[in-house]
């Protein structure tokens, strides 16, 4: 058989690519799992105790409709219109199995080949990857020195093949937040041109914030421009039951909804079960949660503050820090390597997030603790010496 080149010439997952790195570990320490971001705590008692109920339901396993589950978008319209301030209601919202595949979904229901998409730096991997298998022209914004996009850079950007513009906020991976205003004027900038505003607020229980993170639903014509794209993973500990959202206009979930039925028919009914409970069962939890990575958050800024090694943290937020390591005569996947293979330290090289070398790596602070993060920038300062 022959393999579709356009899928050939595309790069292998980055996450599968560092975990192999583990085959050389030095394993003279304990492994820092610095990597993928994934909550190490279980789920909620309240999500699992539903969980098991479904599971023992004798119809705890049908179909749900292709849309997702009633109650789960009623629920996380009424969450969006709470915590926005704003009008969001089920009809805006399409239950997906994951947040890559609502940005899969939306993204294709909006652009196909030849067509352009702006993606701010350092862009989130899988964006990239997937506008590349489809044809679609990736445009890259490069932030200013404080890693924030700026929108009248986007806008020198834009073309009659323009699409959408991307944003994650906070990042993956750089962490950075971008304030309500900068995001207001990113959606003008959309309107003006007639395209799209993607937001991937993938980590938006992850801020420094308890207000808004942007004010975007109080626009009545708010679904003319704007797709926001969440994810139930992180927030309330379930990755694994791959349920997220698109939360857009009614007319293009219907375009996205053909995709969808094509591959997947609905996202999983476990999972949409998961999200549901945690939305209307375990928001204290979520709080507690939410302030422990915080936590962590800070503790990572106090133990980088000393630049340990040279090596300096750029940006902190959501569930990662930025860090550019001090070897400008060195490519950042060799750091990367020599960190596992002699500290026992895995981490994410920042050319998985960035077209080209530019010296950085993530550092996801969700997976371990506070002693570990001390015990990490120890081993920069040892790595830097």
């Amino acid at each position: 058989m022959r393999l579709n080149p356009g899928t050939v010439g595309q790069i292998d997952s980055p996450i599968a690519t560092a975990y192999s790195l583990l085959d050389q570990l030095c394993g003279e320490r304990t492994l820092l799992d610095l990597a993928q971001a994934a909550p190490p705590y279980p789920a909620a008692d309240a999500v699992v105790e539903h969980v098991a109920s479904v599971a023992r339901d004798p119809h705890g396993a049908d179909y749900v409709p292709i849309e997702g589950l009633a109650r789960l978008r009623q629920a996380f319209g009424a969450e969006l219109r709470a915590d926005y301030r704003g009008k969001v209601d089920a009809e805006n919202v399409m239950v997906t199995a994951g947040c890559n595949q609502a940005f899969c979904l939306a993204v294709s229901a909006l652009a196909g080949p030849g067509d352009e998409v702006v993606l701010a730096l350092p862009y989130y991997f899988n964006h990239d990857m997937w506008l590349r298998l489809n044809g679609i022209v990736p445009v890259h914004l490069e932030p200013g020195p404080d890693l924030l996009p700026a929108p009248g850079a986007a806008e020198a950007l834009i073309t009659a093949r323009t699409r959408a513009i991307v944003l994650v906020t906070p990042g993956n991976p750089s962490g950075v937040t971008l304030e309500p205003d900068r995001i207001a004027a990113f959606a003008a900038l959309a309107e003006r041109h007639d395209i799209a505003l993607v937001l991937d607020e993938t980590y938006r229980s992850f801020r420094d914030s308890d207000e808004p993170a942007h004010d975007l639903y109080t626009d009545p014509k708010w679904a003319r421009t704007v797709v926001s794209l969440h994810s139930f993973s992180k927030d309330l500990a379930i990755p694994g039951h791959r349920v997220g959202a698109v939360v857009a206009s009614p007319e293009l979930n219907r375009q996205a909804l053909k995709l969808l039925d094509c591959v997947a028919i609905c996202a999983p009914r476990i999972g949409q079960e998961a999200a549901w409970a945690g939305l209307t069962l375990a928001r204290d939890w979520r709080r507690a949660r939410a302030a422990e990575v915080a936590g962590k958050r800070r503790h990572l800024s106090a133990v980088m503050a000393g630049r340990p090694g040279g090596f300096e943290l750029l940006s902190v937020g959501g569930f990662f820090g930025w860090v550019r390591h001090p070897f400008a005569d060195r490519p950042t996947d060799d750091v990367v390597r020599e960190l596992v293979t002699t500290y026992d330290a895995l981490v994410m090289p920042g050319t998985a997030f960035l077209p080209d070398d530019r010296g950085t790596f993530r550092v996801s602070v969700s997976n371990v603790g506070l002693t570990a993060l001390t015990d990490f920038a120890e081993r920069l300062a040892l790595a830097g010496a």
